[in-house]
């Protein structure tokens, strides 16, 4: 968690003025703030003390108050050495204790911190074929932070602010392996909670699952090197048979392959 002397403040490219400065001023102590002046005569009152961790998301967006209340805080820290530090980060919706998705947004680097619940999708590419059903798996690239090396599903990624299930599946296909499909292409068979803590990455994910079934042009498979260092078809029944091989290096969830086998068979 973050030191107690730090503040941590979280201004969103995607957000209104009213709510970038509302939450600010949550961050701060303050009753309420609502421009520049009221922002920098209420720090200056926190005395040199206060340290300030701004966290800004990445969003190619024009957001004058974002920009405002960052500079305030940069001058502040030039006049009266106060502690800051500026961040630009991709920022996550969070999901409830309902399993819905909010408009509650965070630094992806603290979710991961913090353990927060947060959405994610996983793309299962399958095929059918001499009476299996056979799966596309990617192995992740070494550079990971997580899980480097190992099998994994056809395709996974979080759901970046203002994002929805669906949309989110059919950019993480097209950015880690050059698929390129659309959003009716993808059948939904269930949900499920994923929580794991690696390397200090505590991931705590409500995942929607989806099955692709289109024929795939394998030559045309495009890599995100960062990302995915190869990928492989193996038939669903075989691999549950390895899951727990040493040889063969894994963090595929078994609940996802009996979600399959049920929507095909």
């Amino acid at each position: 968690m973050q030191d107690s002397q730090t503040i941590e403040i979280y201004l969103s490219r995607l957000a209104s003025a009213q709510e970038n400065y509302r939450r600010t001023a949550a961050a701060v102590g303050a009753d309420k703030i609502s421009c520049a002046e009221e922002l920098e005569a209420f720090v200056k009152g926190l005395g040199k003390e206060a340290a300030f961790d701004i966290y800004i998301s990445d969003e190619k967006h024009e957001c004058p108050s974002a920009d405002e209340i960052k500079e305030v805080f940069l001058r502040l820290a030039e006049e009266q050495n106060i502690k800051v530090n500026v961040t630009e980060d991709e920022f996550l919706n969070l999901v409830d204790s309902g399993s819905r998705l909010t408009e509650d947004s965070k630094p992806r680097s603290l979710v991961h911190r913090d353990g927060d619940l947060h959405p994610a999708v996983h793309v299962w590419i399958i095929k059918r074929r001499d009476m299996g059903v056979y799966v596309l798996l990617q192995k992740r690239a070494d550079m990971k932070d997580t899980d480097p090396g190992c099998y994994d599903v056809s395709v996974a990624g979080h759901l970046s602010q203002g994002d929805e299930f669906r949309s989110a599946a059919v950019r993480e296909t097209a950015e880690e392996l050059g698929v390129k499909i659309h959003g009716s292409q993808l059948r939904h068979i269930g949900n499920l909670n994923s929580h794991t803590v690696t390397n200090g990455v505590d991931d705590n994910e409500y995942v929607a699952v989806y099955i692709y079934r289109e024929p795939v042009d394998e030559e045309g498979i495009t890599l995100q090197q960062d990302e995915v260092s190869e990928v492989c078809w193996a038939e669903v029944d075989e691999l549950l048979a390895v899951m727990d091989d040493e040889d063969f290096p894994n963090c595929i969830d078994v609940r996802e392959l009996v979600m399959i086998k049920k929507a095909v068979f």
